[in-house]
């Protein structure tokens, strides 16, 4: 419980206005993530992801500088020196570690509603707030790539590469056809997890059903997804959901 002394920041210790900093960040994340969902509540999705885009690329080089003068780092390109200076191995790690926190995050915003309020509701806001998250990172790799506006089966095949979930899972692609990919999620973290523990496959077919469809008609309009197996399903040992996505000419 915080001192009934204090009346202002000036007031705090070191350790205390350390905390308030990494507290005032999280406020601009969410509020970030806030004006999103408005934009998109009042203007659409396709309109929100446009100005998402835009706000961050001002917005981040604005507060990297700021940043830069407070902690005594150079920026170069818009970019903190320190991260441009890194060896590329350890720029890859990470890479990988920022993809781990993502998951970590998603998994205890996962169970703080589930101990609070149950699976069903814990579920039923998961899967929903894929309805958004998916096509926003489709969307956000399809900007970082330049991809085309209808990218095709190939534009995805490469946006499937730089998905989050690609630095945690192993997952392989095959072309099955000139019009059909199959995506496989060959070892997955969370199900791996699991599995070590004894315990059943998390039953994710129900965020899987939208998370993917909706990623990748995000890359092409013209592309169609189809589930050949997600748990609760029963799978073969090597993979745990396998996605198979086609694409016709009509939009």
């Amino acid at each position: 419980m915080m001192n009934e002394n204090i009346e202002k920041p000036e007031d705090l210790s070191q350790e205390q206005l350390a905390r308030l900093i990494l507290d005032m960040l999280h406020r601009i994340i969410v509020h970030h993530g806030l004006w999103f969902v408005e934009v998109e509540h009042q203007m659409g999705t396709d309109k929100a992801l446009e100005m998402i885009h835009s706000a961050f690329k001002k917005s981040c080089g604005i507060q990297m500088s700021r940043m830069s003068q407070s902690l005594g780092f150079e920026m170069k390109d818009d970019l903190p020196k320190p991260l441009l200076d890194l060896p590329r191995e350890s720029l890859l790690n990470l890479m990988d570690n920022v993809a781990k926190n993502w998951l970590a995050n998603d998994g205890i915003w996962f169970q703080t509603v589930e101990f609070d309020s149950g699976m069903f509701d814990a579920k039923r806001c998961n899967d929903s707030c894929w309805v958004r998250f998916s096509p926003f990172e489709a969307d956000s790799i399809k900007q970082f790539l330049g991809l085309e506006k209808m990218a095709g089966l190939s534009g995805l095949k490469k946006a499937l590469n730089f998905r989050l979930y690609a630095r945690i899972n192993k997952q392989s692609i095959i072309e099955e056809s000139p019009d059909s990919l199959i995506f496989e999620m060959n070892d997955c973290r969370v199900q791996a997890a699991r599995k070590r523990k004894g315990l059943e496959d998390y039953p994710c077919k129900s965020v899987g059903v939208v998370e993917y469809p909706y990623f990748a008609r995000t890359i092409d309009s013209r592309i169609k997804t189809e589930c050949i197996g997600c748990p609760p399903d029963d799978h073969p040992e090597e993979w745990y959901c396998a996605w198979r996505f086609t694409i016709s000419e009509e939009v």
